[in-house]
C-alpha cells in the first residue's frame, strides 16, 4: 500500500471540499453612455448533500458578507467597508470613498440566489454615472442532477451599466485614452481579485453575517430586517 502523502495531513494541504473551475467569458465592452459592464463566472462542483445543506437565503447573504471580508483581506488593510443604515462604502486609506452602494437586494428561488447592490456614488464613479449601474453576485444551480453524487452550480459576479470616472464624453481622444486607462488598471485589478474570490469558494466556508436578515427565525421571533452584507 501506497503511503498517504504526509502533506495532506496538514489543514492547509487537504484537498478543498469543492472544485473550482473559472470560465472564460467574452470581453464586455462600452455602452453609448459611456457605461461598461463586466461579468466573471466559476463553475463549482459540491457534493450533492453539501449542496443541499448549504442551499438557503441565509448563505446567499453570509456569501455576500464573504465578498467583503475577502476584499479587505486581500487589500491588506487599503481598503475598509463602512457600513450605514441604507449604504455599504468601499472606503480606502480610512477616508476616500471609492464606491457607495445602496444596501444589497436579495432575490432567490429553489435554483438561482441573487444579491445586488445597486451603486450610488463615489469617487470611482463620473458624475454622470451616480445611481446607475449595480455590483450582483448570482449563483445557479441545475434543476435535475439525475443522481449524481455531486453537482456543479455556476457563480457569477457582474458589474454591469457602471460609469468609470475615467469617462469623457464628447471628448473623444479623451475618453478612448481613458477607456483604455480603465481597462488597464482600475478593471484588471478588478477582474483578478474577482477570480482570486471565486477560487476561494472552493473551501466552502462563508463569513457569517452579522445581522441575518435572511436567517429564519424560532416561532414568535421576528426576522432582522437590516443585512450587513
Amino acid at each position: 500500500m501506497r503511503p498517504r502523502d504526509p502533506r495532506k495531513l496538514l489543514p492547509a494541504n487537504r484537498p478543498l471540499p469543492a472544485r473550482v473551475q473559472i470560465v472564460r467569458v467574452p470581453q464586455q465592452g462600452y455602452a453609448s453612455d459611456g457605461s461598461a459592464t463586466t461579468c466573471q463566472e466559476a463553475e463549482i462542483t459540491v457534493p450533492r448533500d453539501l449542496l443541499e445543506r448549504l442551499w438557503t437565503p441565509e448563505n446567499l447573504e453570509n456569501l455576500a458578507r464573504t465578498y467583503w471580508a475577502f476584499l479587505i483581506h486581500v487589500s491588506r488593510g487599503l481598503l475598509k467597508i463602512r457600513y450605514g443604515q441604507d449604504c455599504r462604502e468601499i472606503v480606502a486609506l480610512g477616508f476616500i470613498v471609492l464606491l457607495r452602494f445602496h444596501r444589497p437586494e436579495y432575490e432567490t428561488s429553489s435554483t438561482r440566489g441573487c444579491v445586488t447592490w445597486r451603486i450610488n456614488k463615489g469617487f470611482l464613479v463620473a458624475p454622470g454615472g451616480r445611481d446607475k449601474g449595480q455590483l450582483r453576485i448570482c449563483v445557479t444551480r441545475p434543476e435535475h442532477v439525475n443522481g449524481s453524487d455531486e453537482v456543479t452550480v455556476l457563480v457569477t459576479s457582474e458589474v454591469g451599466a457602471f460609469v468609470p470616472m475615467l469617462t469623457f464624453p464628447g471628448l473623444r481622444t479623451l475618453n478612448a485614452f481613458g477607456r483604455w486607462l480603465y481597462r488597464q488598471t482600475q478593471l484588471r485589478i478588478h477582474v483578478i481579485v474577482t477570480h482570486a474570490f471565486l477560487r476561494s469558494l472552493g473551501d466552502l466556508e462563508l463569513e457569517q453575517s452579522q445581522v441575518g436578515s435572511l436567517r429564519l427565525s424560532p416561532p414568535g421571533q421576528p426576522t432582522e430586517t437590516e443585512p450587513v452584507a
